[in-house]
């Protein structure tokens, strides 16, 4: 098992290189080892946070034919087969940023239950959220909301969504442009992925009510 050394540019630039084939290769090279090397690392504190024995996933890509991955992640969740379908937290990164996620993706059934659970605990969810986290509404795009644009109304329209839409999802955490200097350093970045689990770990908790 690697250690984690921090992130270099080269990391991000590997979301340039043309071709599926050649990106697989660099991002299982180059960057999944430092994933998991971070989740690894992580796994005991989210383990002793949440209550729930941790296990490890890193992204596979596995379904992907032609069109190349534009980032990827490693994901810890209470299930040694699986991630999808459950609550979760995730490192990872874009060619622009890393993100530090806690996320309820579109596999998963509890979905309806959860967005009724954040409308009723809306006003607690937007003052205890740092105003430097963001929103998502999907994990296969890069974009995000601020967390201090969302009033109640959006995040409303979020849970709504949530609620109601097939392949909607919700996740929140922090995004880290590729420039960052705390990318570079191992401590400071595993700390700070620490840091932002415990900030999250609310929500998780949330999702435990609902089993």
């Amino acid at each position: 098992m690697s250690t984690f050394n921090g992130f270099t540019q080269k990391d991000f630039d590997v979301f340039s290189i043309l071709g599926l084939e050649n990106r697989m290769s660099a991002l299982r090279e180059q960057i999944s080892p430092k994933l998991e090397a971070i989740a690894t690392e992580l796994e005991p504190d989210v383990t002793a946070m949440t209550g729930d024995e941790m296990f490890v996933h890193v992204a596979k890509h596995a379904r992907r034919k032609t069109n190349p991955p534009n980032d990827t992640w490693a994901a810890l969740a209470s299930n040694k087969r699986g991630y999808k379908k459950l609550p979760h937290f995730q490192v990872g990164l874009w060619e622009s940023h890393v993100f530090i996620w806690f996320a309820v993706i579109y596999e998963s059934p509890i979905k309806q239950e959860f967005a009724k659970t954040l409308e009723k605990n809306r006003k607690k969810i937007l003052s205890d959220i740092p105003k430097n986290f963001v929103w998502s509404v999907d994990h296969t795009k890069p974009d995000s909301m601020p967390h201090e644009d969302v009033d109640e109304e959006k995040f409303l329209s979020m849970t709504d969504r949530l609620k109601n839409v097939k392949k909607a999802e919700i996740l929140c955490g922090q995004n880290i442009p590729r420039n960052d200097k705390r990318l570079k350093d191992p401590e400071a970045f595993l700390k700070l992925c620490k840091e932002t689990f415990e900030t999250l770990e609310p929500l998780y908790s949330y999702t435990k009510q609902l089993n």
